[in-house]
């Protein structure tokens, strides 16, 4: 990382050119130079996260429609923003979501604050979304490093440390390329080039603004940054899932509030263990269960999960506690983790 200040600037420069012409047209991003709205900032980088651009964009503009501004949202019930949420992943997030714009409203005035300091305080509000909302929202020159932005740098400097040790290299080669005007929009401009030229595993060199500056392009080897420590196998876990009918309706519970997926509804699970468990949880005394063949994995962060799925009836029985009975018909409606509609999903068809 020994380039000169000159070779820094042009790097910015080169990649704001770019990012004028072929800017991402994206329902949350104002365009080059105007002014952003912060709260529809703040969404998106929340949903964004783990998140595809492809699976978000229909759902922000859902949510948009739904709470157009953080006060609507710090008003709306737990429930309906859970259930909104269903299929975006990481269900923290969305608890984080509404203690957040809860906080803006109770503690800023329903404004967003600038400073990336302050920001931090917000929950779940990190090091690198605090800097996305304060460059793109507040035009303050802050160092945004996501996914994308890391791979552009690690190529562009190749870095050859492994991740995630490479992860202060990384942040430190961004800072010194990070220019003290439009921090916002070249903070979007490395995301969207590394969204579309220097992609993963794809690489378009002859058309990327930075060729001429990048060192793992002038090698050849592109691909080979940044560099990743081995994967560790992920845990494989077992339990049941269980699909309970009475007149036309299905049992559904809430999950605890804290914990994997807290706060869903979901179907009746047993514990998840290393080893299947039966019916070992079952939510009913004395059904009759009878379990199906096939198997439902879902893939966690960090674990793989594979649940069997037992079936029964319950005419006459009163929910549980934590429990509802929900039209089978009207299922849809209930905002499933993806886990549990796959499950209903299997049930429905036999």
């Amino acid at each position: 990382m020994d380039a000169k200040l000159s070779d820094h600037q042009s790097i910015a420069a080169a990649l704001l050119g770019w990012y004028d012409v072929h800017a991402r047209d994206l329902p949350w991003r104002s365009r080059p130079g105007e002014t952003a709205d912060p709260y529809r900032v703040w969404l998106s980088e929340i949903m964004l996260q783990q998140t595809t651009v492809a699976t978000v964009r229909p759902r922000f503009a859902d949510f948009i429609a739904r709470w157009p501004t953080v006060a609507a949202m710090a008003a709306a019930e737990d429930a309906d923003l859970m259930s909104a949420w269903a299929g975006l992943g990481y269900y923290a997030r969305a608890r984080n979501l509404l203690a957040c714009a809860r906080a803006v409203v109770r503690d800023h005035g329903g404004a967003f604050p600038h400073s990336e300091e302050v920001l931090r305080t917000l929950p779940g509000v990190g090091d690198y979304t605090a800097a996305a909302i304060a460059a793109i929202a507040f035009s303050k020159r802050a160092v945004v490093v996501d996914g994308n932005v890391e791979r552009v740098v690690a190529r562009l400097f190749a870095i050859d440390t492994p991740l995630p040790a490479a992860k202060p290299l990384i942040r430190a080669a961004a800072d010194l390329i990070t220019p003290d005007d439009r921090a916002g929009d070249f903070a979007q401009a490395m995301m969207d080039l590394g969204s579309s030229l220097c992609g993963p595993r794809a690489t378009q060199c002859l058309l990327c603004p930075l060729r001429a500056h990048c060192r793992a392009a002038a090698a050849g080897t592109p691909a080979a940054f940044p560099v990743k420590a081995g994967k560790k196998a992920k845990p494989h876990r077992h339990g049941t899932v269980f699909w309970l009918e009475r007149d036309g309706h299905v049992l559904l519970v809430r999950r605890p509030d804290k914990g994997l997926l807290g706060g869903m509804r979901a179907l009746p699970t047993g514990p998840w263990a290393d080893g299947p468990s039966g019916i070992a949880g079952a939510p009913l005394p004395g059904i009759d269960w009878q379990i199906a063949p096939d198997r439902i994995t879902h893939v966690f962060t960090h674990f793989t999960l594979e649940l069997s799925l037992a079936s029964g009836r319950a005419e006459g029985h009163e929910a549980p506690a934590d429990g509802e009975w929900w039209a089978i018909e009207a299922l849809d409606s209930a905002g499933l983790p993806t886990v549990f509609a796959k499950a209903a999903q299997v049930a429905r068809r036999k």
